[in-house]
């Protein structure tokens, strides 16, 4: 296995710090790491300038920051033209990374939703109606702004359509160049604990640990109906982010590509490394 992480920007044969921990945990697992020009093809650049670093060779996994579907793509595309295969394809990682691609797969233990294609009002108008009434919740294919919870992130009622429009037109213009794909409304539901991050290989949960934004709390999912339906998807590494409803029930807050999701400190390097060399 060959392990890919961000390059520092000010030292560029180097890790980024963010990722250092994965890096040298990678190191001692006996797999080769390389670093990769991340600013380069999050904005479209040079793309085989950006992976020039990486040795040739099969099971390429790539451990940084969020890239967009387009430039995981030209990363996938400059890796393949050095003899180097990437573990999860392009087309894999739209699927985990945009929520259109998990959505259907999973729908039955995650909040019913709805998009657009696009930005515009008319589209939001028309999948905003398909929820009727209630409370929802807003983001785009990728990301919501839930730090901006009532101005961009939150829809007390789905039938007010000039409120509603408000919070969108606050998402875009937080998610800016960001906005991916189009507007995504989820219907609300109450829930009662933190977040949960699940890591999957293969089809197969192998670690369990706190979602990077709550580090100290520690659930414990029940997996059973998840686990067949991820599974099913056929995805090489994501993450599963649950937590638990007002009624008891475990629910799919988000599916991430696993290459992108971020590690809390409580999740050890060693061990996503052995899960991933394991896989």
């Amino acid at each position: 296995m060959i392990v890919i992480v961000p390059a520092d920007p000010m030292r560029p044969r180097r890790p980024d710090e963010h990722f250092a921990a994965e890096a040298a945990a990678a190191r001692e697992a006996g797999a080769e790491v390389a670093v990769v020009d991340h600013d380069a093809l999050a904005a479209g650049g040079d793309a085989d300038r950006a992976v020039a670093r990486v040795p040739a060779g099969p099971d390429v996994v790539y451990r940084g920051w969020m890239l967009p579907a387009e430039g995981y793509a030209a990363m996938a595309d400059a890796l393949a033209r050095r003899g180097a295969t990437p573990r999860t394809s392009a087309a894999d990682y739209r699927r985990a990374h945009e929520l259109p691609g998990w959505y259907d797969a999973l729908r039955t233990v995650t909040p019913e939703s709805v998009w657009t294609r696009g930005d515009h009002r008319a589209a939001f108008d028309q999948a905003r109606e398909l929820l009727k009434d209630g409370p929802a919740v807003l983001r785009d294919y990728t990301k919501s702004a839930k730090h901006h919870w009532h101005e961009a992130a939150y829809v007390p009622r789905l039938a007010d359509a000039d409120a509603a429009w408000r919070v969108a037109s606050r998402l875009r213009e937080l998610r800016g160049d960001d906005f991916t794909g189009g507007f995504v409304l989820r219907r609300f539901e109450p829930l009662t604990a933190p977040e949960v991050r699940t890591w999957w290989i293969a089809g197969e949960a192998r670690l369990v640990g706190p979602h990077p934004d709550t580090p100290e709390d520690v659930g414990t999912p029940d997996l059973t109906a998840v686990t067949p339906l991820v599974a099913r998807l056929g995805l090489p590494f994501v993450t599963v982010d649950l937590a638990r409803r007002e009624d008891g029930e475990w629910r799919v807050v988000e599916l991430g590509d696993g290459q992108v999701s971020d590690r809390p400190s409580a999740v050890p390097a060693a061990a996503l490394m052995a899960a991933l060399l394991a896989g």
